[in-house]
């Protein structure tokens, strides 16, 4: 075997990927699905080669990027989307869409607890800036799961009941929480109780993370708006940045206005010549998933044959391409992530450092020898260097390679143990 992996190890990665087998074939079929739906969209809103033309400048008339953002809108069973490059990630993309649809005086509440790190300043329950939701006159609330793993409908009716919400946030993946991702048939259920209280409130889902990872999506099954990042699942690993919300067309508007400017909207913002990777990228992105899910199932087999605590199981169904690995403390944090950096193919002799992170309260460690800077759907590793140290792992461009990065990261500590 290749890089002198250690016999045991091998030994160990053979069982484990014999057993990954069956949820192996689950995820071709639900890429073949996938796959079939984007082709389709392609096909129906006729792209064309001189859709992928460079236009600059204000970006007027951008016929490609124009129909970038149809064919994003019928996959997600939407009316409108927002596709940019000038969106720079998922948090970004969260934050123009708060910023889109919440004015003074609006109530928002998180449904699934505390949200991610980065976007607890831009509420503002965490840090001091002065530009949070909250100081401009946003109130905030949030109802947990129910054991961390199912909404609260009960209390979530209850509440809707008092008074008026404009919006309420879903997260679909853990972030760095420790709780369950969250399924479509889950977001399903919730979105059809609210309904029955309230039509109007704004049902926004952050989808990073979970985009594609089944045959459906939050718009199929009531959500007013989803919004993830391009650096993640949709990129395929070919976009080199860029975001997208997708939804009902006033909220898609009321996004693009804050996006640009009030009355330019969507009719500005030049793609710059990356038309092509957007469409390539999301042309790619079922396999992506595909292989970031196949890598991650087999990660977490292996991981747990090797006495790891791993959330999700191999054989559990999955919502997110995400893997934890609790490490219960800092030297194997810091090692783990120096083993994955061992096995990216950019940047392996990169020693990973914990560090402080914008927009996050925790030093964090991250393992990322990816083409695209942050990228991932590329094999990655990250976490808060807090307890109980937990690894957050997901990605890989192809199995073979997701799948000797883990081994070699694993091998590095077997090695130094």
């Amino acid at each position: 075997m290749y890089f002198d992996i250690e016999k045991s190890l091998l030994e160990k990665a053979a069982e484990a990927e014999n057993e990954c087998v069956e949820m192996f074939k689950k995820y071709d079929e639900l890429c073949l699905r996938n796959s079939a739906k984007i082709l389709k969209a392609f096909q129906d809103k006729q792209l064309s080669s001189t859709d992928f033309i460079e236009v600059n400048g204000y970006g007027a008339y951008d016929a490609g990027r124009d129909k970038l953002e149809a064919i994003y809108a019928q996959i997600f069973g939407a009316e409108d989307a927002l596709v940019r490059p000038q969106i720079m990630s998922g948090t970004h993309a969260l934050s123009l869409t708060f910023f889109g649809l919440l004015k003074h005086g609006d109530t928002m509440i998180s449904i699934t607890g505390k949200p991610y790190d980065s976007l607890q300043t831009i509420i503002g329950i965490e840090g001091d800036s002065r530009n949070s939701l909250i100081k401009h006159g946003i109130k905030y609330e949030q109802i947990d799961l129910i054991d961390y793993a199912d909404f609260d409908i009960e209390k979530i009716v209850a509440r809707l009941k008092q008074s008026k919400v404009r919006l309420i946030e879903i997260q679909r993946s853990r972030g760095y929480a420790h709780r369950q991702s969250l399924s479509i048939e889950k977001i399903e259920r919730v979105c059809k109780a609210i309904r029955e209280v309230d039509k109007d409130v704004i049902i926004m889902v952050d989808n990073c993370y979970g985009d594609l990872v089944e045959d459906r999506e939050p718009t199929h099954v009531g959500a007013d708006v989803v919004v993830g990042s391009l650096m993640k699942n949709l990129g395929g690993g070919i976009c080199k940045s860029g975001g997208y919300m997708v939804g009902t067309k006033e909220c898609i508007s009321d996004i693009a206005e804050r996006f640009s400017a009030p009355g330019t909207g969507k009719e500005l913002g030049a793609n710059f010549n990356e038309n092509l990777n957007y469409f390539k990228g999301l042309y790619f992105a079922p396999h992506a998933v595909c292989s970031s899910l196949k890598t991650m199932t087999f990660a977490s087999r292996l991981l747990q044959k090797l006495g790891f605590d791993v959330d999700p199981l191999f054989d559990e169904h999955r919502t997110d391409i995400i893997q934890t690995i609790n490490l219960g403390n800092e030297e194997n944090m810091i090692n783990f992530h120096i083993g994955i950096q061992k096995g990216s193919p950019v940047d392996s002799y990169v020693t990973p450092v914990p560090g402080p992170m914008a927009g996050y309260p925790h030093d964090e460690i991250m393992a990322s020898g990816t083409f695209t800077q942050g990228s991932t759907i590329e094999l990655s590793c990250d976490g808060p260097m807090v307890e109980p140290y937990t690894a957050y792992m997901q990605g890989g461009l192809t199995y073979e390679y997701g799948k000797l990065g883990i081994l070699i990261g694993l091998n590095e500590i077997l090695k130094n143990k």
